[in-house]
């Protein structure tokens, strides 16, 4: 009988490409003018990002694009979003039993705090130039800066897993 090794390392191979965008444009917005200038057409999603933190659940918006010629999915994420935390009043006044609603932020990549959005590339396998990419995408009115990221340095790569 012939035993079959799985080897954990292969499973821990990046296959896709991450591109950081600085904005203070709307997620449908952005997604918008990345359709007009890079010749995609993407959508959002109805299925979020989830994610837990210490503060509690916390799900992402994404905008996703299937490109069947390329065999590549796009995918839009914002890196920032509020929760509201429920916390009892500790402070002694009128409304003691009323608790606190507080909006906490939320990150999904949190050691790039600074970076708005994500667009992520899969299975892109260099079909399409990230350079030219990255300076189409900043020639956008309202991005303040566009870089690729390498995945490999990233600690939480965990929650990309979507």
């Amino acid at each position: 009988m012939a035993v079959h090794k799985l080897h954990l390392d292969e499973f821990d191979e990046v296959d896709y490409d991450l591109i950081a965008i600085h904005s203070s444009l709307e997620d449908y917005r952005l997604a918008y003018f990345i359709n007009q200038k890079l010749s995609v057409s993407l959508c959002k999603s109805k299925e979020e990002i989830g994610i837990t933190v210490k503060e509690g659940e916390a799900s992402f918006q994404k905008f996703t694009f299937d490109d069947q010629t390329n065999d590549i999915l796009w995918s839009l994420v914002p890196n920032k979003n509020e929760i509201s935390v429920a916390r009892k009043n500790t402070r002694p006044n009128l409304f003691v039993d009323a608790p606190e609603d507080i909006a906490t932020k939320v990150y999904l990549l949190p050691e790039l705090k600074k970076v708005d959005y994500f667009l992520k590339l899969e299975n892109n396998n260099n079909t399409l130039n990230m350079e030219d990419m990255v300076r189409d995408i900043k020639s956008i009115n309202r991005i303040s800066t566009v870089y690729a990221v390498i995945p490999e340095k990233i600690k939480s790569k965990n929650n990309l897993i979507f």
